[in-house]
């Protein structure tokens, strides 16, 4: 017990350190966590491989991880980016696929390593960005509801792939994997129609009984995730997959928002353990004469992938922004295609060659993908004049309006805070901007005058018709965002009012330095308020009336 204790002690804090660090260097913490595999698994300061339990604590943070995205998971949305997931994911899993078989011909390997080979270079990696969109708060963007939606389209041939080559390893005869696919198929649009029912009709009413409790609304919320882990595990589907339907089921719960806070920590520890595992499996593989194949199917993930999805959102009618970010997501593997390497060993498909160059592209993709994601503004910008050539003539987003607009009051975000904003002022002087699809057509159907896009985009800017307004207002919590505005309302329009929002003390200096008139600090202006409404009536009469002000606010907004 001691020498476990030690183990997970060092394990983590070293991750921890590691973390801190490249926190320090404004790299990403993903980065790190790999990193950490390495040293550890070079040094032999652990062996993995000798450990299940390490290997169980890795699959529940995914399980936690996909839990999370399955809450998150709104039906509406499924349906404004459901048909552009399947075609985009379809697409790439085709075209990517054949390139990367022709490549690894080429290359010299046989005609079944190749095609291995290719299929992983094929699936990317649900997990990864899934976590890396969540720290940018881009999860409810169009180019995001698209990757995961396109991502989860992935996950699913491949859970069958791994079905199929898991009948033909167990059975004796090959005719056996025919049935099991068959069985697979039925059993998994069984359990996904299963789930919405139950996510629609009866879960969210178990959930709202007990949420009085907030350990009990806890505890349930767990032993729902691993009762179904247990269950669908029996009928042949992994723990990763229920953790996504477990969630699904709770996406129309009114209690997910809580349910979700209590989670995410499990999920961030959990998930430590996965990037450890992944980090160290490159230490165990021999890469003797490996090096340029490393290399240009490394390239060929980092490149060619988000090519393969810009050129297929192009097609569909896409602007270049969307396609750009929706592609980057698409630049490294999957953990999926780990698992294909592991049983194409045990089927003796894959020489050892194949199996160390897929490790190496895995750890060298996900970690460089990782910087691409979190920098993907930075890298747009000087690009975007070129990447015209994957838009249409007169591209536009789904629901990008046509009109031009002269709202005098532009409000930033139109979430939870913005939306309480928005509810007090004048509809008619009102323009709302956000990247949330769903927001934008809420508020549209209201009768707003609404963008859709993001604000760090220069053509959102002139289409927001910025030098025109009078008030703009950000809600945006991302300082890097609500810099880029203030250095183009600086040279288009210096005359505006400014309220912008910040996250820190620190952050809120910086942004009245840049000439910010006012910065909203949520937690600062909800306490002056509330404490300057006690200190002008110590009886507190006025409490009835601000309880039923915001109720009817809430009833607005609803």
């Amino acid at each position: 017990m001691a020498t476990g204790l030690l183990d997970i002690a060092l394990l983590i804090g070293a991750c921890a350190l590691l973390g801190v660090i490249a926190k320090f260097l404004k790299q990403p913490v993903i980065f790190a966590y790999l990193v950490a595999g390495i040293i550890i698994g070079h040094f032999g300061l652990f062996d993995f491989r000798s450990s299940g339990a390490f290997g169980i604590l890795s699959e529940m943070g995914i399980m936690f991880l996909l839990f999370l995205v399955g809450m998150e998971i709104n039906y509406s949305s499924l349906r404004l980016v459901g048909r552009t997931s399947v075609i985009i994911g379809i697409s790439q899993l085709v075209f990517t696929a054949a390139i990367g078989w022709i490549l690894a011909y080429w290359l010299g390997f046989n005609y079944l390593s190749s095609l291995y080979i290719a299929l992983a270079l094929t699936f990317s990696s649900t997990i990864i960005i899934v976590k890396l969109l969540s720290d940018k708060n881009d999860l409810n963007s169009l180019y995001g509801k698209i990757s995961i939606g396109s991502l989860l389209i992935q996950d699913f041939f491949a859970i069958l792939l791994l079905v199929f080559l898991g009948g033909l390893f167990q059975a004796e005869q090959q005719t056996n994997w025919t049935i099991a696919l068959i069985l697979t198929l039925i059993k998994g649009i069984a359990l996904f129609g299963l789930m919405l029912w139950l996510g629609r009709k009866i879960i969210p009413l178990i959930f709202h009984k007990i949420a009085k409790s907030e350990e009990l609304l806890f505890l349930c919320s767990l032993a729902w995730v691993f009762l179904l882990a247990a269950a669908v595990s029996k009928i042949g589907f992994s723990v990763e997959i229920a953790g996504f339907l477990a969630g699904l089921a709770l996406a129309n719960s009114s209690e997910r928002y809580e349910i979700s806070s209590r989670i995410r920590p499990l999920r961030d520890f959990f998930i430590v353990i996965f990037f450890l595992l992944l980090g160290s499996s490159i230490v165990f593989t021999n890469l003797d004469g490996l090096t340029w194949p490393i290399i240009i199917f490394s390239l060929f993930v980092l490149i060619g992938n988000p090519l393969v999805v810009m050129i297929i959102m192009g097609i569909m009618g896409y602007e270049k922004r969307t396609g750009f970010m929706t592609g980057l997501s698409m630049a490294q593997i999957s953990e999926f295609s780990f698992i294909l390497t592991a049983l194409g060993g045990k089927l003796n498909h894959l020489q050892d060659s194949a199996i160390a160059l897929i490790a190496a592209v895995g750890v060298i993709t996900i970690g460089l993908s990782s910087y691409m994601i979190i920098y993907a503004e930075k890298i747009y910008y000087p690009l975007r004049k070129i990447l015209k050539i994957f838009e249409k003539k007169n591209a536009r987003n789904i629901i990008m309006p046509d009109e031009k607009f002269h709202e005098a009051i532009v409000l930033i975000g139109c979430h939870r805070v913005g939306q309480s904003i928005a509810a007090t002022l004048p509809k008619e002087k009102l323009l709302i901007v956000d990247f949330d699809p769903d927001i934008v057509q809420k508020f549209k159907k209201q009768g707003y005058a609404c963008l859709f896009g993001d604000i760090s985009d220069e053509e959102i800017i002139e289409e927001a018709n910025l030098s025109k307004a009078k008030l703009i207002i950000s809600t945006s919590p991302n300082f890097d965002d609500n810099m880029t505005l203030l250095e183009s309302l600086a040279e288009n329009n210096s005359a505006a009012k400014t309220i912008i929002r910040a996250e820190t003390e620190e952050e809120a200096e910086l942004l009245y330095k840049k000439g910010v008139d006012y910065v909203l600090l949520p937690h600062f202006t909800s306490g002056q308020y509330l404490g300057k409404t006690i200190s002008v009536d110590p009886d507190m009469n006025i409490l009835e009336s601000l309880r039923q002000r915001d109720q009817a606010l809430i009833k607005k907004m609803a």
